[in-house]
């Protein structure tokens, strides 16, 4: 594939950071960006029918020992969506069917910035698993690094929104777990 650097008239279409695989869509006469995710200044066109495939586990790597922390302090058995702003853990637990995603002041995990759209995915919840959809989002829906229009979601899996990153986790009913037993509600009488 060709790579661009900035300055170089782009034209329509969607674009790849080389360096960080981060993805920008650009109109008309626009001008290649500095990456927002990194800093690079070299592009390659980004395609949906491409055969290459990023096995490496880098996604995870960079975010730390703080998954491990978060899965250590969630007590209760569910599903979440967490992810780090600044310093600060975010986790948000998913309760119902429907989770939205993106700007807009309507979405229940809002991002204040530009390379979120209005309305950049949604999180589905269904007796047959956990799914992300891309809301028709305008720099698009990445799972574990490949850009995606659906995907079920597995434990660990991130999910990239704009430049941000968060991680899907699910905390599995184990055996032994009880809300309450016959020996600890109170007798009647």
């Amino acid at each position: 594939m060709q790579s661009l650097t900035t300055g170089t008239m782009a034209g329509i279409g969607t674009f790849r950071c080389v360096g960080c695989d981060y993805v920008v869509a650009l109109s008309g006469a626009d001008e290649l960006p500095t990456c927002p995710g990194c800093g690079a200044e070299e592009f390659v066109r980004a395609s949906l029918f491409t055969d290459e495939v990023d096995d490496s586990p880098a996604h995870l790597d960079a975010e730390g020992p703080w998954l491990d922390e978060l899965r250590d302090g969630l007590d209760a058995p569910g599903e979440y969506l967490a992810y780090r702003d600044e310093d600060d853990v975010r986790v948000f637990a998913l309760t119902r069917e429907w989770t939205r995603v993106g700007r807009s002041l309507a979405a229940d995990i809002r991002f204040d910035d530009p390379t979120v759209s209005r309305r950049h995915a949604l999180i589905v919840r269904q007796p047959d698993g956990v799914r992300v959809l891309d809301d028709r989002s305008l720099n698009g829906v990445f799972v574990n690094g490949e850009r995606v229009e659906w995907s079920t979601l597995r434990d660990g899996d991130e999910i990239l929104v704009g430049r941000h990153r968060l991680c899907f986790v699910d905390v599995p009913i184990v055996s032994g777990m009880r809300q309450e037993s016959a020996s600890e509600r109170p007798l009647a009488g």
